[in-house]
């Protein structure tokens, strides 16, 4: 199919600098996933390749050839948009035969071609419907036969399932992964919501106020966050993040959070002769293991608040002046008020510096 890079891509209105020097490469077939907070320029960059927008700088290659001075009929891209842009006067065959229509092919691979797409989709039974008649999912199969017919070389989907109710929404993040590996069609993917980029992602690229923060793998990015901006926007409980400094003490080291201190000697050549400095402490909640008797490795905490998730409990706990989260499986007996004692796992901390920045 195609590979795509991205060349330190620049894209200001003005004074608005809405990305600023991306640089980034899809591999063929790969789906990758645009991450980040509403206003962080995901849309821009897929507007960019889709040739909506013109950049200031930088230049976009598709198997090796630059396509910025491709119109954007012709630059062998299909976009698949938040709002499905479905034209309500026409049928559903007609929304999908349309971008054939323009190119003039024939009524017999239009019907050919919306056939195997139709199919594809599950869509056969409704080529007479208009889009009033169809549920956000429906619409949004439509959406996706339109750009399929194209057969292009790269799909653009700018956060296709917004509008969708969270049944329909888990469903429909299960169809566009399988038709993706299906078709083998590289895929770039843009939304703010972090499940849909866990789950169905090759890779996740996220990006901070225009500014591109990590690319990798998923699990990549979850476990080894390159600052405490990707840490805390991936993982539901946030990672707990608490500041705190360097102390030494009869020959050993900890991070001294004041309510608490945590021993990091064996993390000595690490961090070493950092006396005085102030870091950030990362800790997921998975990684916060509460235990009922006492001891003086761990730390003593109060339940604050419970929230349970029917599978598992989010234990908000207070550490003095500190909140963090843990979780517990569902049917532990918790009482707010209750004391409790925490074991963190040493091995699964995160130290970032006062900056945010990532040390270990």
């Amino acid at each position: 199919m195609a590979t795509v890079s991205i060349q330190d891509i620049t894209k200001h209105y003005s004074d608005i600098k809405a990305i600023t020097g991306i640089s980034l490469d899809i591999k063929d077939k790969e789906f990758l996933t645009i991450l980040g907070p509403s206003g962080c320029g995901k849309t821009t960059l897929l507007r960019l390749l889709a040739g909506l927008e013109i950049p200031t700088k930088g230049d976009i290659l598709v198997d090796g050839n630059s396509i910025l001075d491709i119109p954007t009929r012709e630059r062998d891209v299909a976009m698949v948009f938040q709002s499905y842009a479905l034209y309500n006067h026409m049928t559903v065959y007609d929304n999908i035969a349309f971008p054939l229509k323009m190119r003039k092919l024939s009524k017999q691979d239009i019907d050919h071609k919306v056939k195997i797409a139709s199919e594809l989709l599950d869509l056969q039974e409704l080529l007479k419907r208009k889009p009033s008649k169809l549920s956000g999912g429906e619409q949004q199969r439509v959406a996706l036969g339109r750009a399929i017919v194209r057969e292009p070389k790269v799909f653009l989907m700018d956060e296709p399932l917004t509008f969708l109710d969270p049944k329909i929404r888990t469903q429909m993040r299960i169809e566009i992964k399988s038709l993706q590996r299906k078709l083998g069609v590289t895929t770039i993917y843009v939304t703010h919501d972090q499940v849909e980029a866990m789950t169905m992602s090759d890779r996740i690229a996220l990006l901070e106020k225009g500014v591109l923060q990590q690319v990798g793998t998923p699990d990549n990015v979850y476990r080894k966050p390159i600052n405490t901006f990707v840490a805390s926007f991936l993982g539901s409980p946030s990672i707990n993040l608490i500041n705190c400094s360097y102390l030494e003490k009869d020959n050993k080291i900890f991070l001294d959070a004041g309510a608490f201190k945590i021993d990091i000697t064996d993390l000595k050549g690490l961090i070493e002769n950092k006396k005085g400095s102030e870091f950030i402490l990362g800790v997921r909640p998975e990684e916060i293991v509460m235990v009922k008797e006492r001891s003086a490795d761990l730390i003593e905490a109060e339940v604050f608040m419970t929230e349970p998730l029917g599978s598992e409990i989010i234990v908000i706990l207070k550490i003095e002046n500190n909140i963090v989260r843990s979780r517990v499986e569902s049917g532990v007996n918790i009482k707010i008020g209750e004391k409790v004692n925490i074991n963190i796992n040493k091995k699964k901390i995160h130290i970032f510096n006062k900056s945010g920045e990532v040390i270990l």
